[in-house]
């Protein structure tokens, strides 16, 4: 457990202005590539999860220019690439459990979009199955949401709501950038 794991989900250009609306977070981009210098600088695992959408349309579908990775990952070589269609990236092209299980890895900090579907669904997931499961919430972005009344979320609201869930949840612990880097 001495080497984590860190986990960039979903970071492409649809995200990025390529197809979708806004994030609420514009220091994304900037956070994910200072957890992945500082994960290159110590040589320590790196994953790569990408949303292959199968939606007609999608930005997200593979070969469109949305479903590249955005470019503050253009220098970075994976230890793993997970292909995905749903939200969890525990549930790709790749057996990410097993991967992360065969080189004893224990602990995974997560960072990437969006905060309140695919990284809560991987943290979710990566609690239910043991790990010691770090959101870098700074490094997470979210959309606005519709509740079935038609009543509107502000992202900033559903980041809130994410963090309480996998806080009092016991599935997830919540950082900073800051503090995930001087931790490492």
């Amino acid at each position: 457990m001495d080497k984590p794991a860190l986990i960039v989900i979903d970071a492409q250009r649809a995200f990025d202005g390529g197809g979708m609306p806004r994030h609420n977070n514009p220091a994304v981009w900037s956070n994910i590539a200072a957890l992945l210098d500082a994960w290159q600088q110590a040589s320590r695992p790196i994953v790569l999860v990408r949303h292959d959408s199968h939606e007609p349309g999608s930005p997200l579908a593979p070969g469109t220019p949305g479903n590249a990775f955005v470019a503050e990952l253009d220098d970075v070589e994976p230890d793993l690439l997970v292909t995905k269609h749903v939200n969890s990236a525990f549930h790709g092209t790749v057996d990410l459990h097993g991967w992360l299980t065969a080189r004893g890895i224990g602990r995974i900090v997560l960072a990437g979009l969006t905060t309140n579907h695919c990284v809560e669904t991987t943290a979710r997931v990566g609690g239910n199955l043991g790990y010691d499961v770090v959101v870098t919430i700074d490094a997470t972005g979210a959309f606005s949401g519709t509740d079935p009344n038609g009543d509107t979320l502000s992202a900033d609201h559903l980041t809130r709501v994410t963090v309480v869930n996998l806080h009092s949840g016991g599935f997830a612990s919540i950082s900073s950038t800051a503090e995930v880097i001087a931790a490492r």
